[in-house]
């Protein structure tokens, strides 16, 4: 194969609508937007969301909740899963992340307590639940908030 035989599949490139020219091709003198109004005039149409005068979906429907833009969301990790690293290991969120156990960085790391660990660790994270540094200080390990 070189480069002058590639061509795109069948049926994956669409000819363009080539308009006003002549009656003939079907799309000649109004060129398929039919007779005058708001439609036909160029620039034409109306926004999106717009129903012609009556009251949009958008503020029709019930509006429900609030976002708190200041919210801070912490991918979140359980003791138990802190066993996959060896005796005596630095565990924090960028070599959670190189391995693949937590999958985004959030605003930090918060460490729950369920489950077992059994390695003595130094686990650095933004937020503990009380129960994971009564494990985690249990089996000989560091707590370190930052």
């Amino acid at each position: 194969m070189r480069l002058h035989e590639l061509a795109p599949m069948g049926g994956s490139v669409k000819k363009r609508k080539r308009v006003g020219r002549g009656m003939a091709s079907g799309l000649g003198k109004t060129s398929g937007k039919g007779n005058k109004g708001q439609n036909a005039r160029s620039g034409g149409g109306v926004r999106p969301g717009f129903e012609g005068g009556q009251m949009p979906f958008q503020r029709r429907v019930p509006k429900r909740g609030f976002n708190n833009i200041f919210k801070k969301r912490y991918a979140i990790l359980n003791v138990s899963r802190l066993n996959i690293f060896e005796d005596g290991a630095e565990v924090n969120i960028s070599k959670l992340l190189d391995l693949g156990v937590v999958n985004q960085e959030y605003d930090g790391l918060k460490i729950l307590g369920s489950g077992d660990i059994n390695k003595k660790l130094k686990v650095t994270a933004a937020k503990f639940s009380k129960s994971a540094v009564k494990k985690i200080e249990a089996v000989g390990g560091k707590v370190d908030i930052g």
